[in-house]
């Protein structure tokens, strides 16, 4: 059966927005995302859209899967979150040792995967054949759904410590119940733990071979999309869930706006001069955010496309960039939040949650402004990066 194309993904995502909205209180009151719409997430294809050709998936460019993640966090801000995790873990499979791949994918091609790349929270040691690795990580989102996880992890015993990660399939790590979190409630972002396990050498991937498309896997899924640097890129899927929070905010106040009066003087919110202002300005925030996440996509793609890769500013500035359009979203929610008075507050209000979750999504790395500036602020000024994974 021939893999979805762009347009037919995108309808599908699209029509999910009301169901998934439905589901929020649910998926909130779980603190995980309802079986349903993860079965959804897998029966409209959208799971198989990282998947690589040969596999029989659609094989994706890094905007398309922006404008995926962005539509479903337009229903649900923690689905949207949890398909983003899911997707990019289905993509790095990609670049594992082939071995790797046909132990997950022979047995089912909508595996679920997910992903805790902060490298120092594991250690691990070389062993013959493989590696002993230890380590408890934090924000495994999607973990109770998942197959298997990706882990990040210094190795400890190499010269300078080597930044690796491994592949662990469930049952062979122990998920703790930690998620109890103000924002992306329903993500189930639990932590998880691994003692003294041995990880195969097949089931691990030097960090280093994602920069330069010299991952194991490149040898036999060769699209551009595979060569890009996963970590310069990495901004793209968790941007995509931000942008979708702020867009669906924006547009529900403004539309909420249209008939709604002041509670004390009873006049029509419409027609105040104010509220033009932050509703003209909240709008070109979000949608600046939009051409900045993807214009850079689709530099990164042409790039690629073209046999090269990015240099090492254009990664830097990508990153940069990204955590600048996620302040714009922030910023954009947070002035419709305080335009919206009183009537903010309540939970019932989409808007209060909307804050929540966004300040919840750009508290992560990749969309985080001073480190980033930092790093792309010093390769301006000739100075080597401090970020040694772009």
């Amino acid at each position: 059966m021939a893999a979805p194309d762009r347009e037919t993904l995108l309808a599908r995502a699209e029509a999910l927005i009301p169901v998934l909205r439905e589901r929020v209180p649910e998926a909130e009151s779980l603190r995980r995302i309802p079986d349903a719409s993860i079965a959804d997430l897998v029966d409209s294809g959208l799971i198989r859209a990282t998947l690589p050709a040969r596999l029989g998936g659609a094989e994706v460019d890094y905007g398309t899967m922006m404008e995926l993640v962005a539509l479903l966090s337009r229903g649900c801000a923690s689905t949207g979150w949890v398909y983003c995790n899911l997707a990019s873990c289905t993509f790095k499979l990609a670049l594992w040792p082939e071995r790797a791949q046909d132990e997950i994918w022979d047995a089912d091609k909508d595996a679920l995967l997910t992903g805790n790349l902060i490298f120092p929270c594991g250690k691990a040691t070389r062993e013959v054949g493989g590696y002993r690795l230890n380590g408890r990580w934090p924000f495994g989102s999607g973990i109770d759904h998942a197959c298997a996880n990706f882990f990040g992890a210094m190795v400890v015993d190499r010269e300078p410590q080597e930044f690796r990660i491994f592949l662990v399939p469930k049952g062979e790590y122990t998920v703790l119940d930690t998620w109890h979190a103000s924002g992306l409630r329903g993500t189930g972002s639990n932590d998880a733990a691994v003692e003294d396990l041995f990880v195969p050498e097949y089931r691990t991937i030097d960090a280093a071979t994602t920069r330069h498309g010299e991952a194991p896997g490149n040898a036999v899924n060769t699209g551009a999309v595979y060569r890009l640097p996963l970590f310069a890129m990495f901004f793209t899927w968790v941007g995509a869930a931000v942008l979708g929070i702020a867009e669906a905010a924006v547009e529900g106040y403004v539309e909420a706006t249209r008939t709604r009066a002041a509670h004390y003087s009873g006049q029509r919110l419409a027609e105040l001069g104010t509220i033009h202002v932050k509703i003209a300005e909240a709008r070109a925030a979000v949608a600046t955010a939009r051409r900045i996440y993807l214009g850079n996509c689709a530099e990164a793609t042409a790039i690629a496309e073209g046999g090269a890769l990015p240099d090492a500013e254009a990664r830097a500035r990508y990153r940069a960039e990204g955590a600048y359009a996620a302040k714009l979203c922030c910023q954009a929610v947070d002035m419709i939040t305080a335009a919206s008075g009183g009537g903010g507050v309540y939970d019932r209000n989409p808007l209060s949650r909307a804050f929540r979750d966004i300040h919840a999504g750009s508290a992560h790395i990749t969309q985080t402004w001073d480190p980033n500036a930092i790093t792309y602020g010093r390769l301006s000024l000739g100075l080597e990066t401090d970020n040694p994974l772009l």
